[in-house]
């Protein structure tokens, strides 16, 4: 059985973005919703996933993380524009 991973960025209101890797989304990304993790994503009330890729592989996962990471916030913006123009929250249908 094959494993993914995935690279995500999520935002709140004001466009702050965060940028993570985990093997599972959805889990992870309700963790962040219910600000379950102290830190960035709770203190700032990241909600919103509008960005996420896949793999098989962590190393890939995380090297992408870190390539991201790097990336000027207007980089980090076109990418979500590419796939996400609306920066509708893709995870909205999964915790109804």
């Amino acid at each position: 059985m094959s494993k993914e991973y995935y690279v995500y960025i999520m935002t709140n209101k004001s466009r702050t973005l965060y940028t993570g890797v985990t093997n599972n989304l959805m889990r992870r990304v309700d963790e962040h919703k219910k600000k379950l993790i102290p830190g960035f994503t709770s203190k700032y009330n990241i909600q919103f996933l509008v960005y996420y890729e896949s793999t098989p592989s962590i190393d890939v996962a995380i090297d992408r993380e870190k390539q991201i990471k790097g990336w000027l916030r207007a980089k980090k913006i076109a990418l979500i524009d590419s796939m996400n123009p609306k920066w509708k929250d893709l995870s909205e249908e999964w915790f109804v």
